[in-house]
């Protein structure tokens, strides 16, 4: 069955390269894509026409990955794509990924594309735990990656919640501590605040400028064997070779630099490595299958390549390749500043407009309270002025009343001498209607004052309506005068805003100028690092009180006594390529 398997995918693989074309799909980490292929084109072709299609230059840190076998593999550039074990699939599916890591990814690192690429490779390799990362440490990265997407921090619009569906962080630093979402997410927001001001290329820089420290970045590891028998991990990385231990992949037991290697080869699963130097001891190892054996001769050949590479001076096309991304960094950095600038006045208009209309609307009930107690003095004045009506006319009723009285008392002793009775009577009548006429006297004399204070009334709420419609004319006025015109230079491009000012210049400097910015950046870097460090141990101690001991990783408790020792990635290295290679070979047969 097998046999007749392995018929049916040779035919197919002979109709394949009968065919004048075929199909590949390239995955990058963003997008897939498909392209059409002639059936005499070598990995380079296809490589290439990738390449192109990204609009990437720094092609040597990139390959196109694949699997076979259940062993991963990459594309050989000399060779035909057919005349090689990919895939026997349609289309064939090749992804484009990094090879090869730099020593120092701020200083190598040119193009845009290639550090989007590499932030996006490396920040999946550590999600997905393939590079072990400490938990104060993720904090921070998943901090820089947050910027990286959603620009600088703002309470307005990145409320509580806002990275619910965001994946930031690996399981294993989740499961680690008696921590809820909301408590990472607030963990997170709080770093993510400080990076205000920065850019998405130098968020993403800043991110992969800290993984660049972690013990297992950018290293490939294979299983092998010594002489003894013994299991191993072998390490390929931008530095050389570096032999683990099986159950810790963080710390090496030896290094061996590139330039300290003179040849490497391997016949079948025995691989062999000569150091420099004749009298130098060769040290062999033995791969599980020769396969990997054919994928560790590749890492080896283009790390060293680059290696070499690093340690000349650049070609011509890489110098202009750096003149060029500088200077478009530059443009890319100006108009940054512009666009800072312009959202800066942006927010001042708006506020401006903020405030010219709270102060209109103020102005406004201010002038609706004014037009409303004008309503009441006027509906005031004219019911005082309907009671001192009637005040007048019921005095005026009044003294008519008296005077008929007063006719009366006159008829009445005018009668009185009649008789002694009658007078009698008559002095009895005239002590009554002098009475009553004293009564009409002193109620008309009250009436008279109630109509006199009637009409004071009436002066004062006139004078009130009076001053109640100059307030309403003031404030009228004062709602004119006080509406602010901006400045033209202060509007934003919607706004009128005018450009004319906004110039940039681009200027060559000096060898002496150019060694003192370089000088200065290394002061800066340190202080960097160390405010860096400061920052880590401040984000592990903040969470160390919540930590599950019993859940630690056998990696997290090496990496806890590394850091307790106080030995770093590359203070291992350092100290490793101290020792004698005739030493190292020895202490690697041992093992």
């Amino acid at each position: 069955m097998a046999s007749a398997l392995a018929a049916k995918m040779g035919f197919n693989s002979l109709l394949r390269k009968q065919a004048r074309n075929f199909r590949v799909r390239i995955c990058t980490m963003e997008s897939e894509e498909e392209f059409n292929c002639e059936v005499k084109w070598k990995g380079k072709d296809l490589f290439d026409l990738v390449c192109r299609s990204l609009g990437l230059w720094e092609t040597w840190f990139f390959g196109l990955q694949y699997t076979i076998k259940d062993t991963v593999a990459w594309l050989k550039m000399e060779k035909k794509i057919l005349d090689q074990e990919v895939p026997n699939e349609e289309p064939i599916t090749f992804f484009f990924l990094v090879k090869f890591y730099p020593e120092n990814i701020e200083e190598e690192l040119v193009q845009e594309i290639t550090q989007r690429l590499f932030f996006l490779q490396v920040k999946k390799k550590i999600l997905e735990e393939e590079i072990h990362c400490p938990p104060e440490a993720s904090v921070l990265l998943a901090s820089y990656a947050v910027h990286a997407k959603y620009g600088d921090y703002d309470p307005n619009v990145h409320e509580p919640g806002f990275l619910a569906e965001e994946e930031l962080l690996p399981k294993r630093v989740i499961n680690l501590y008696q921590m809820t979402a909301e408590m990472w997410e607030e963990r997170i927001t709080v770093c993510y605040a400080e990076h205000r001001g920065r850019t998405r290329d130098e968020a993403e820089m800043e991110y992969l400028k800290i993984a660049q420290d972690l013990d297992m970045y950018g290293i490939n590891y294979f299983l092998i064997r010594n002489k003894k028998g013994t299991g191993l991990l072998l390490g390929v990385d931008a530095l050389g070779l570096h032999i683990y231990e099986p159950e810790n992949k963080l710390t090496p037991k030896c290094s061996f630099p590139w330039n300290e290697i003179r040849n490497i080869s391997y016949s079948d699963k025995e691989f062999t490595i000569k150091p420099v130097g004749k009298k130098s001891n060769t040290f062999k190892f033995i791969s599980s299958r020769l396969r990997v054996n054919k994928l560790i001769l590749q890492l080896c050949i283009g790390n060293h390549d680059l290696f070499m590479r690093r340690r000349q001076v650049d070609s011509l096309e890489i110098q202009q390749l750096k003149a060029q991304a500088k200077k478009e960094r530059a443009r890319k950095q100006a108009e940054w500043q512009r666009l800072q600038r312009e959202k800066k006045l942006r927010k001042e208009a708006e506020r401006a407009r903020a405030e010219m209309e709270r102060k209109l609307i103020q102005l406004q009930e201010e002038a609706h309270m004014a037009n409303e107690a004008l309503l009441r003095s006027e509906q005031t004045a004219d019911l005082l002025a309907e009671k001192a009506q009637i005040a007048e006319e019921e005095a005026k009723l009044l003294a008519q009343k008296a005077a008929e009285v007063e006719t009366e008392m006159q008829r009445i002793k005018v009668t009185a001498m009649r008789g002694q009775e009658e007078r009698r009577l008559m002095e009895q009548k005239m002590l009554e209607a002098e009475m009553r006429a004293l009564k009409e006297s002193e109620e008309s004399e009250r009436r008279t004052k109630e109509a006199e204070q009637l009409k004071q009334d009436l002066q004062e709420a006139r004078e009130s309506e009076r001053r109640a419609r100059n307030k309403l004319l003031e404030i009228t006025s004062k709602a004119i005068n006080a509406s602010p015109v901006l400045p033209s230079d202060s509007i934003p491009p919607d706004l009128s805003y005018s450009r004319e000012n906004l110039s940039f210049d681009f200027k060559d400097t000096d060898m002496k100028r150019l060694s003192m910015e370089i000088e200065k950046e290394k002061v800066e870097y340190m202080e960097k690092s160390k405010h860096l460090q400061e920052q880590l141990n401040e984000l592990k101690t903040e969470i160390e009180s919540l930590k599950l001991k019993e859940r630690e990783t056998p990696l997290d408790i090496i990496h806890n006594q590394n850091t307790e020792q106080g030995t770093s990635k590359q203070s291992n290295f350092k100290k490793l390529t101290l020792q004698s290679t005739k030493t190292k070979v020895a202490f690697f047969e041992e093992l």
